[in-house]
């Protein structure tokens, strides 16, 4: 059996004692091994050789953001591999990154993703900012707990490339990874689909809402035709994608920085909106009819009447709750006993509703969207609720468990950096070398009772 003398690397980067290993040749003298020098490449303006691993230069931490990937060492090497001629193969050096490159912007690119900018702060709106605290919390926790684990079997033995699946299969067992294994290509799965859909979403409930295929003619429509808008859609992005997979992803991995930069860029448009808006509050109407939240979806205006000349007349939102456009029409009870009014959608940070919002208010599926502080006449009770007004309706019901699992897959985005074990520089414990060439040092040891074969 051949028994490999390992090692974790410690601080000074230098061999055990009393192996006869010098330590690392110095940069600032003419050394042959021009590997080894690569070592030190960007970090020759340190004032001592303890320091080049703790202390590099601003223009070796520019060097690694141009050369920044989002791609894990085994693909990027096979696209690599195709590029090159049959005769003029050679293998590749992956890059050896650090914790900031290899690790911290590429679980900060996943873990920002479409939950963060489409749902929380629909579960904040719902579960309140307590509640919403300790769900984030619950949340992290859980990912923590699964980072120590992770570190555990990462120190315990050399890390190769594979990521996460390989890690545990192989310090696991077999039945250990095959769970994982399986459990990971369906997260993966329907990551896939949820980013899908929350592109289409952005795109048409935001940017380009003229570009929906299906238009619903009501508010009671507009669910069935935004999910129509979805098939039609998501089908058009999987066909893109998976174009790109087969031609190769090394052209997306171009824009590998300029994707980084745009999640960083919007990550701070956050934090300045919250600025602006507590000291000018962005211009963004809600129509309420008593304290029911009405729909903008068939008026334009939010009143009852409105003057045209010297004439009093109604409007198209008269139209949605009475029977004619007339003045002595007949119309809905709870239209005719509450007033139209207009709030600000955001009123922002100094307005007080903070405080409004620390508790909780969970909604069942089909109520109306109500404003809590507001007061209106009521029906008597008993009285239907016709579902052709534009009020804004619940789509779902609402509960502590359930916006937990909505929000949970924001923060498994820690799987990107142990993605790239393969690419981390000494991520775990690596080989000693025997001498100062490449080969491991090796000791055989002859077990007695065992046939040659077994040995």
């Amino acid at each position: 059996m051949l028994n490999n003398l390992t090692d974790c690397e410690d601080g000074d980067g230098g061999a055990n004692p009393g192996d006869g290993n010098p330590k690392e040749s110095s940069p600032f003298i003419n050394s042959t091994d021009t590997e080894k020098g690569k070592e030190y490449d960007g970090k020759n303006m340190a004032l001592f050789e303890e320091e080049m691993d703790t202390s590099p230069m601003v223009s070796s931490l520019l060097s690694g953001l141009a050369n920044y990937t989002n791609l894990p060492q085994g693909s990027r090497e096979h696209e690599e591999a195709e590029n090159n001629e049959g005769g003029k193969k050679k293998p590749v050096q992956a890059p050896r990154m650090g914790t900031f490159m290899g690790v911290y912007l590429p679980c900060l690119q996943n873990i920002f993703g479409v939950i963060l900018f489409l749902r929380l702060t629909w579960v904040v709106g719902i579960a309140g900012i307590m509640e919403s605290f300790c769900m984030v919390f619950i949340c992290c926790s859980c990912t923590m707990l699964t980072a120590i684990s992770m570190s555990a079997i990462a120190t315990n033995g050399v890390v190769p490339a594979g990521g996460s699946y390989y890690m545990i299969s192989r310090s696991l067992g077999p039945e250990f990874g095959g769970a994982v294994g399986l459990c990971f290509y369906l997260g993966t799965t329907f990551a896939g689909a949820m980013y899908i859909l929350g592109t289409i979403e952005i795109l048409l409930a935001y940017l380009f809402p003229a570009m929906a295929i299906f238009k619903a003619e009501d508010a009671s429509g507009e669910a069935a035709a935004m999910l129509n808008n979805m098939r039609v859609y998501g089908t058009c992005v999987l066909t893109c994608m998976a174009t790109v997979v087969f031609v190769g992803v090394k052209y997306v991995n171009k824009f590998a920085l300029v994707f980084l930069g745009c999640v960083i860029l919007s990550i701070l448009a956050i934090y300045a909106g919250v600025i602006k808006s507590a000291f000018d509050p962005p211009n963004f109407p809600i129509c309420l009819l008593g304290n029911r939240t009405l729909s903008r979806h068939g008026f334009d205006v939010c009143a009852k009447l409105a003057w045209e000349g010297n004439e009093t007349v109604t409007t198209r939102l008269w139209g949605l709750f009475c029977s004619s456009r007339f003045l002595n029409a007949t119309c809905d009870e709870y239209f005719t006993r509450n007033n139209v009014t207009e709030i600000q959608g955001i009123p922002g940070a100094a307005s007080g509703l903070i405080k409004e919002n620390l508790w909780s208010s969970y909604l069942t599926k089909g109520v109306i969207v109500e404003r809590s502080g507001m007061t209106s006449v009521g029906l008597a009770d008993g009285t239907p609720i016709d579902m052709d007004h534009p009020y804004v309706f619940s789509d779902m019901t609402s509960y502590f468990t359930l916006l937990v699992g909505i929000y949970f897959p924001s923060v498994t985005g820690i799987m990107a950096g142990s993605n790239r074990s393969g690419d981390l520089r000494d991520s775990a414990c690596r080989l000693l070398p025997a001498s100062h060439g490449s080969s491991p040092k090796t000791e055989i040891v002859e077990l007695e009772g065992f046939p040659p074969w077994d040995r």
